[in-house]
């Protein structure tokens, strides 16, 4: 009685009994199979051969891709180091929250740019701690990583003026508390600038520097006489 191979049992023979090409070599010689794109037979050799190249071609496209995405994230955190030194350097605390605003717009090009504070005391009635409603605190207590993606009538988004196609959206913390003080809100007219499968890692760097340089308007501001 003869038993019907399938191709799985011819498969795992094969594997199970790499010595059979090397015992019957005139038939690895003379197997054709069928061209992967063409009507033709070719070698086994020959097919060997096209997927070899066909993965070669593959690790060459992912190789690519990675050397593309290294060189954008060196750019990045230089532009990050830079920013890093820029607030390093201001000697005014109560400027930083302009200079925050004002760096990121010129080194990543956004059109628009909103921060806003509280629970800061060395910040006097400025912009930056306008606006700040019961809601906006609970969403930025709510916000536990960054939000990127379309406009999704975010209360925030209002702080830009002009709607934009895409944002993201930061609440700020310090390294030693939970309790947000602030949320950075960076929007774009392009649609594809944030997007809801994008890494946030570099989002999180900034609320690191932005927050950590704000601790120093903890403090309340104490005038001099002369200054009153």
């Amino acid at each position: 009685m003869s038993t019907a191979l399938s191709a799985e049992d011819v498969a795992h023979f094969l594997k199970s009994n790499p010595e059979f090409f090397q015992e019957h070599a005139d038939v690895f010689a003379n197997l054709r199979v069928p061209h992967p794109h063409e009507t033709r037979a070719i070698s086994l050799g020959e097919r060997q051969i096209m997927t070899l190249r066909a993965k070669a071609k593959d690790l060459e496209w992912k190789l690519s891709g990675l050397i593309h995405n290294a060189a954008g994230n060196e750019k990045i955190s230089k532009t990050l180091m830079a920013w890093c030194c820029r607030m390093l350097a201001e000697n005014d605390a109560a400027q930083l929250p302009a200079h925050i605003v004002r760096s990121l717009g010129d080194l990543f090009d956004l059109q628009a740019i909103a921060l806003r504070l509280w629970d800061l005391p060395g910040l006097s009635d400025t912009e930056f701690n306008e606006d700040v409603t019961d809601s906006i605190r609970q969403f930025a207590r709510e916000l536990t990583k960054p939000y990127c993606g379309p406009l999704q009538n975010q209360e925030a988004a209002g702080w830009l003026g002009t709607p934009p196609a895409s944002l993201a959206i930061v609440a700020l913390r310090t390294a030693d508390s939970s309790e947000p003080i602030g949320l950075l809100v960076l929007g774009s007219d392009d649609p594809e600038r944030f997007t809801t499968d994008m890494a946030t890692d570099f989002l999180g760097t900034i609320n690191d520097l932005a927050a950590a340089s704000l601790t120093r308007l903890r403090a309340p501001v104490h005038l001099s006489p002369e200054s009153a």
